[in-house]
């Protein structure tokens, strides 16, 4: 449907915000706010994005079981993005095969024991998916038991091995979780807390698993709700019916005791991507003339309120290596748009997000073109962007969401074979700058590859870069131990409880 420019009366707002909220946090179960075994409070959460695949961990489902420490991998990621051992306890590298030791003593949420065959089984069960998860996009992998260690092949030498098996999406299930087509993870996973309830696309719930290897969670359990609209989901932090909030829109942050909200640099690039497999921006230059109309200045000043960096490529400060390296970029350049008719698709689910379609529209407009616009949930529009149905997409992106490294990502959205191409970009150059990112060993060599393959991408302008956002997180006075990961995933760890 169209985008439509209405404004409600604050007292109208409230109240919606008020409904979408109400009794979120008040279903069959303990008393408000405690456990069923009266040792604490559960720790209540208002999440933005409802579950898109049932929670499947080969989803970006996937995230919302690592936010909630439920599911794990075999290697987690330090601060600087260096691989750490969590179900493996260590790795060697020969050529093309890893081999990781598994770690002894741990159970899933059934009973059963973390084995090398159970690993197998699902790494395979990924590696063999269809679409993969996309931190395996142009990798043949192949993974075998061996004793109490488990061999990891690829089809060529990858430095990235170990980061790529951090991927929430390569999470370590049991047995039950895997029945014909679909991955359940409701009690099959080995953090420190078991995944009991899913409700639809509503809440869900979780309790602390006692037998957790790294020891006893301090929180009885999760209580989650998904409040896609960002005006509830703030307002259940200042009602006190929620103990964290994710992801507060900026219009919202500046209504809570600042004390409550945090706000942090992230790896989340504002990107508007154009389509270069049809209609007007299969012409470079019209696309070099959509960049030079985009004021991102404005768009910072105006939409974030100034929580939020202009970009000066696809990787922001939260990567801060590549403003060091950058160098400048040759590009095409631009025709006179001459009344050339755009549509530009975007979604709701990131509150600040309709509302800069909306002032690229004027600006474009401002240009030549002219500009439609087609806003929905996400989950009602990411197949028409990826099938390649809007000349252009605005789209909150996080640039190394999947393995701590900016190469994979790259490859996802700008690949000619990349899963998530919604510029549906197919360039030797560019494919050619990834594959050299991606087959050099990690460290400073690394970086430099990677920043050649961004230089590649940003002359095509098939994505013209925006800003770099800031994530803003609500906690109540009470919540102790809760994460700030820019990454976006950890959010309740073991350490994480309600006075």
């Amino acid at each position: 449907m169209r985008l439509p420019v209405r404004l409600l009366p604050l007292s109208a707002l409230s109240a919606a915000s008020t409904l979408l909220l109400t009794g979120c946090f008040s279903e069959p179960g303990p008393a408000a706010g405690e456990s069923a075994g009266g040792d604490g409070k559960r720790v209540r959460v208002a999440m933005m994005n409802p579950p898109r695949s049932g929670l499947s961990p080969l989803s970006d489902d996937a995230f919302k079981l690592s936010r909630w420490s439920a599911a794990e991998t075999l290697v987690t990621l330090d601060e600087d993005g260096d691989a750490e051992p969590a179900l493996a306890t260590g790795w060697q590298q020969d050529g093309r095969t890893w081999t990781f030791g598994i770690r002894d003593g741990v159970t899933f949420h059934d009973g059963t024991k973390l084995t090398a065959e159970s690993v197998v089984r699902s790494l395979t069960r990924a590696a063999t998916a269809s679409p993969k998860p996309r931190i395996l996009d142009g990798v043949d992998l192949t993974v075998k038991a061996d004793g109490d260690s488990v061999t990891v092949t690829t089809g060529t030498e990858d430095p990235l091995v170990p980061q790529r098996l951090s991927s929430p999406q390569l999470s370590i299930l049991a047995a039950k979780a895997y029945r014909g087509k679909t991955v359940s993870p409701v009690g099959a996973g080995t953090g420190p807390f078991e995944l009991t309830d899913v409700n639809g696309t509503s809440s869900a719930a979780l309790d602390r698993y006692d037998g957790y290897w790294g020891g006893r969670a301090k929180s009885p359990g999760i209580d989650v709700r998904f409040v896609p609209d960002g005006t509830a989901r703030a307002a259940g932090l200042r009602s006190g019916e929620a103990d964290i909030v994710e992801a507060v829109p900026v219009s919202q942050a500046a209504l809570l005791d600042e004390d409550l909200v945090t706000e942090v640099p992230m790896p989340r690039t504002n990107t508007l991507y154009l389509n270069t497999g049809g209609g007007p921006f299969e012409d470079p230059s019209l696309r070099a003339a959509a960049r030079e109309a985009v004021d991102a200045e404005s768009i910072v000043k105006g939409v974030y309120e100034g929580r939020a960096d202009v970009a000066k490529g696809l990787l922001g400060p939260a990567l801060p290596w590549a403003a060091g390296l950058r160098k400048p970029v040759e590009r095409v350049r631009s025709a006179a748009p001459k009344g050339k008719t755009i549509t530009i698709g975007t979604f709701t689910d990131r509150a600040e997000l309709p509302e800069v379609a909306q002032t690229l529209q004027q600006q474009l407009q401002k240009a030549g073109f002219e500009v439609k616009l087609d806003v929905r949930e996400y989950a009602n529009i990411e197949s028409d962007a990826l099938s390649g149905e809007f000349d252009a997409f605005v789209l909150s992106r996080a640039t190394i969401l999947d393995s701590g490294d900016p190469a994979a990502y790259l490859y996802s959205d700008f690949a000619s074979e990349g899963s998530f191409n919604i510029s549906q970009l197919s360039d030797r150059k560019v494919d050619a700058a990834l594959a050299e990112a991606a087959a050099t060993r990690t460290g400073d060599a690394r970086r430099r590859a990677v920043v050649d393959a961004e230089a590649a991408v940003l002359a095509t302008d098939a994505a013209i870069p925006m800003l770099h956002e800031r994530v803003i997180q609500g906690d109540a006075a009470g919540v102790v131990g809760v994460e700030h990961d820019p990454r976006e995933r950890a959010l309740i760890t073991a350490a994480t409880y309600v006075k």
